[in-house]
């Protein structure tokens, strides 16, 4: 549980300490049911008991925090027909619920969008919405500007 005034911080991955990295890897494994126990879930892993349990708690994969939440993504897009009502038409095919959208006035063949939208109703995890946004042909870079 997050205590009032706690910061919480979105890490990449690869900086994280190893007992963080298996700690997760844990957990994935226990919620897919490929390990029954913790046990199980720990050897498999190579930590701890001990480890699994101090971290457990403070772990854990970032479409689980966004879940039923506003997200606010930056994208400079390509100013190509079609470009910005693509990214629009993936999220709401994903259940995303769009709150706001503000594109710039496209310079140098390039624009610049922003979009907030509701995670909640999600019917894949956010990495996998955010992933199929990047690929779309004339998105050029995404960032995640906020998160409430």
């Amino acid at each position: 549980m997050i205590k009032s005034g706690e910061k919480l911080y979105l890490v990449q991955e690869r900086v994280l300490p190893q007992v963080l990295r298996k700690t997760a890897e844990a957990k994935e494994l226990l919620k897919k049911g490929k390990a029954a126990t913790v046990n199980e879930a720990v050897q498999a892993v190579g930590i701890s008991r001990g480890a699994f349990y101090k971290y457990r708690n403070y772990i854990f994969p970032f479409q689980e925090a966004s879940r039923g939440r506003i997200l606010t993504i930056s994208l400079i897009l390509k100013h190509t027909t079609g470009v910005l009502s693509a990214v629009l038409n993936e999220i709401a095919a994903a259940g995303g619920n769009i709150l706001t959208i503000n594109q710039g006035i496209p310079l140098q063949g390039i624009a610049n969008a922003s979009i907030s939208f509701e995670t909640d109703g999600l019917r894949k995890d956010v990495q996998s919405l955010l992933d199929r946004l990047t690929v779309i042909d004339g998105v050029e870079k995404l960032e995640i500007v906020g998160q409430s």
